[in-house]
């Protein structure tokens, strides 16, 4: 092949070592390495999409995915903005990088801890919410859940699935309510989280608890024992622990029982659907009781602690025969027992205490009552009011 000489422009050989006419040299610079910087296997990010950094030194996440740049300083330049994350390999990078790009979030939030997206929370909820004052065991009971939680609290929130919250309420050793109030903590987490942009999904609503519910267990109160309660009827208190045995409703709802005087009856509940909004009549021996009453006044923690335990200690029927301490949940009890004790039919039964007819259908479906006629089957209940 010819090639001209670059000194005197004759053409000669390729593969002379120089130029016959002038003696430049040929060969030598022909056979000179040409260093070519490799040509990349992957395209450049189009412009807007940000950028994806391969970070020098050893590393386990050597590439950094960089958001778009959206702010520049007054000559022109970019401002470096922070990483949405590190990863081992780059399409792990670039898959983040498309995830942010599909829906931004902020990075001041994005790598929050479960303990830092708590306190958050709390602080939103029980410090600086004004509007509505809060229990302080409700705040209590808040703070307990976030205890239990303590595998999860220097997780990044937005790393959790539903998988990592199911693990520590399975793993949880406490009772049912404990695990209903760690329920209730991450249901009300993601909220505020999505209300402030920190996540894009909540997980929190397939959480589930797979135990039994311990919480309905109890036992009645006997005979003699409400012939004491009645006894002492005028005694402070009284009147209600008798109102939540003659009603069968949760020590819970009374805190938003709505009561009307005059088609004597209640409506209310709480915990199920069954149960919430439900129209329970009043029985003529606690209408005095009702009313007297004003749900607004009455908060159900205060009432245990304070009321009903004292109440029945005072007149010595705080424990059963076998040395278990009565509780609010055994007025309940003791309301199931008077309607099959006074032959209250099944159907009325449960639909005065909230119960779910399940899968029967010939209950849950063709099953009615009208107020007259629960009215007259929670009249069957017979009560001997000493004098």
């Amino acid at each position: 092949m010819l090639i001209r000489c670059p000194e005197c422009s004759r053409s000669i050989s390729d593969q002379a070592a120089a130029c016959p006419g002038c003696g430049y040299p040929i060969c030598a610079a022909s056979a000179a390495p040409k260093h070519r910087r490799g040509r990349s296997t992957r395209r450049k990010l189009p412009n807007g999409t940000g950028s994806i950094k391969k970070l020098s030194g050893r590393r386990t996440r050597p590439y950094a995915a960089y958001p778009p740049t959206t702010e520049f300083d007054w000559n022109g330049c970019p401002k470096p903005v922070p990483a949405i994350g590190y990863y081992p390999d780059w399409k792990t990078a670039m898959a983040a990088l498309l995830e942010y790009n599909r829906n931004p979030y902020d990075l001041a939030t994005a790598n929050l801890t479960f303990r830092e997206v708590y306190e958050l929370y709390y602080q939103d909820k029980y410090v600086v919410n004004q509007k509505k004052k809060l229990s302080a065991s409700a705040a209590n009971s808040t703070r307990a859940a976030f205890r239990n939680c303590a595998a999860l609290h220097d997780r990044g929130f937005r790393s959790l699935r539903k998988a990592d919250m199911q693990a520590v309420v399975d793993a949880c050793p406490l009772n049912h309510a404990s695990l209903e109030l760690i329920v209730t903590l991450f249901r009300q987490l993601y909220r505020f989280a999505l209300q402030n942009d920190m996540v894009d999904k909540d997980y929190s609503q397939f959480v589930t608890i797979n135990r039994p519910d311990d919480d309905e267990s109890g036992e009645p109160f006997t005979p003699a024992e409400l012939a004491i309660l009645w006894a002492h009827r005028d005694e402070e208190h009284v009147g209600t622990i008798l109102l939540m045995i003659y009603s069968g409703f949760r020590i819970k709802a009374l805190e938003s029982l709505e009561i009307d005087l005059e088609t004597r009856c209640f409506r209310g509940g709480v915990k199920t659907a069954a149960g919430r909004g439900r129209m329970v009549p009043i029985h003529a021996a606690i209408l005095p009781f009702a009313a007297h009453f004003v749900p607004a006044d009455f908060r159900a923690g205060y009432f245990r602690s304070n009321c009903f335990y004292p109440a029945l200690e005072r007149l010595g029927i705080a424990r059963t025969a076998d040395g278990k301490r009565h509780t609010p949940h055994d007025c309940r009890h003791t309301f199931s027992w008077l309607c099959d004790r006074y032959g209250v039919d099944d159907l009325s039964k449960h639909l005065l205490m909230g119960h779910s007819l399940g899968s029967d259908v010939e209950k849950s479906v063709y099953g009615h009552r009208t107020a007259e006629e629960l009215q007259t089957e929670i009249a069957k209940i017979q009560v001997v009011i000493c004098r």
